[in-house]
């Protein structure tokens, strides 16, 4: 049975400006930089300022737009859709008046030198690789099959698809019926390209087909064939033992093929010429620099724009003012496209506003928080520091901070790092002190540098050593800690020396 009943709630709802802040807040500087060329492509009202007319903004005390409250606004949609005679242009212009340069946004600092990088003309290596294919001498049916080949080359270089799903491609693809021995020999001519080891469908193969086109074929480039060949699975978990048992070749003889083995690149994808690579920059959003023992903060912005309001929009909001009274429904159309042109500049302009001085505040106190580390790079110096401790000193949601450390760099004087970086869990020393998890995994990774690499420490021997220094840590908790700073386990740091 259907029924009608009326039920109140009260619930919160986000504006489209609180929503557009916490868009512009969460995006890098690279992807903030083309969202804000985005906004001056669609928005004519909106557009970059000129040295001219920064100067001529800061002085002038002519139209300005005034933020609407939230009750202005649902009054304003209304108007725009019944587009009545009872619109009043003059409440909109004689709102209380705001200097020019308050609807304005710069990220330059005046002393900060302006730099570009320049775009760099690459090519990938499937192209260098297609490149040297269309030299070699293979019919049109075999060009076709070592460039699907070539195609399905992963960015290691390696082909990771079977052959018998190649023939399918091919055959859905470009009606083109082959066997996987075809794809099996056009793979051959694949492999027999530059760089080296490219086409291999394993490490194994990568690895055999360099060694198999070296020059000179030396006792230990010969040693090094067949350990991969005949003995890749000891070789793999440095059974150093039992190769030397199964060779039997001595330690010398063994340590001259690895150190061949160890020459070899594991993925050629990567390993085109120079000349067409290009180099990869992180920008960074804020810099800390230590000034005299004094940390300075900034926030890197040289390639935003600065923005202001289209003053001929203005103008000509002016203009249809003094004639509201005779205004057609054409006219009045453009009044609204006007006006709400003019309110999206301003609202984006605040936006911007908002997200700079949120990105500062939320640093800052970041920054003060590990103020002991930004003075002197010891990451041992580093404090347990959590979401939940910047929000409550910035007296801001998680969420917010969680915004601005997402995907957002810092330079040092110590380098470049991930801002969510320095956020780490804490532990309790032997003294009952809270310590940074960060603090514990650089002693770790000390530690295993300064190893005997003929004789590793076991996680059963680190849990004892980290226990002599004060860390009651778990062995499973040693592990995780290997795997995330990307550290084998013992038996995989053994090295012949």
């Amino acid at each position: 049975m259907l029924n009608q009943k009326l039920q109140q709630k009260l619930q919160q709802k986000l504006s489209p400006q609180q929503v557009l802040v916490m868009r512009l807040l969460q995006e890098p500087i690279l992807s903030f930089e083309q969202r804000i060329k985005q906004e001056i492509e669609e928005n004519p009202a909106l557009e970059e300022s000129s040295e001219a007319d920064s100067q001529e903004e800061e002085y002038s005390d002519e139209l300005s737009l005034e933020p609407l409250e939230e009750d202005q606004l649902k009054d304003d949609l209304e108007e725009r859709v019944e587009l009545n005679n009872e619109f009043s242009i003059e409440d909109y212009l004689e709102d209380e008046d705001i200097p020019g340069y308050r609807l304005t946004t710069s990220y330059s600092r005046p002393d900060e030198e302006s730099r570009e990088h320049p775009i760099i003309s690459t090519i990938s290596y499937q192209d260098f690789l297609l490149a040297q294919l269309g030299l070699s001498n293979c019919d049109d049916r075999e060009f076709v099959i070592a460039s699907t080949i070539i195609g399905n080359l992963d960015d290691a270089g390696y082909l990771r698809r079977e052959e018998s799903a190649l023939v399918d491609d091919l055959a859905f693809n470009q009606n083109l019926q082959t066997t996987p021995g075809e794809i099996g020999n056009m793979l051959k001519l694949v492999q027999s390209f530059d760089p080296p080891g490219i086409g291999a469908r394993d490490l194994r193969e990568c690895l055999l087909i360099q060694l198999e086109r070296e020059p000179e074929l030396t006792p230990a480039v010969e040693l090094a064939i067949v350990i991969l060949r005949d003995h890749f699975d000891e070789f793999s978990k440095r059974r150093f033992d039992k190769l030397t048992a199964r060779l039997k070749v001595s330690d010398e003889e063994l340590k001259a093929a690895i150190q061949e083995i160890q020459k070899l690149n594991p993925k050629p994808g990567g390993n085109i010429p120079e000349t067409s690579r290009s180099d990869e920059f992180i920008i960074p959003d804020f810099i800390i620099m230590n000034i005299d023992g004094e940390l300075e903060l900034t926030l890197n912005s040289r390639n935003a724009p600065e923005l202001i309001i289209n003053r001929q929009y203005q103008e000509m909001l002016q203009a249809f003012a003094k004639k509201r009274s005779k205004a057609t429904s054409s006219e009045k159309a453009a009044i609204t496209f006007i006006k709400q042109k003019l309110d999206s500049a301003r609202g984006f302009i605040e936006a911007i506003k908002q997200r700079q001085e949120t990105l500062l505040k939320t640093m800052t106190a970041i920054m003060e928080y590990q103020r002991d580390y930004f003075l002197s790079g010891d990451e041992t110096m580093l404090h347990p520091m959590i979401l939940k401790d910047i929000a409550e000193i910035v007296n801001m949601d998680i969420s917010t901070i969680s915004r601005v450390a997402n995907s957002k760099y810092v330079q040092t004087p110590f380098g470049t790092f991930l801002l969510k970086s320095f956020f780490s869990e804490s532990m309790q020393n032997v003294k009952g002190e809270e310590v940074s998890t960060r603090e514990i995994k650089k002693i770790l990774q000390d530690i295993i540098q300064e190893e005997d690499k003929n004789n590793p420490y076991t996680d059963d021997q680190l849990v004892d050593m980290l226990k002599g220094k004060g860390y009651n840590i778990a062995r499973r908790t040693i592990s995780k800690y290997r795997k995330q700073l990307n550290i084998p386990s013992a038996r995989l740091r053994v090295e012949l020396q």
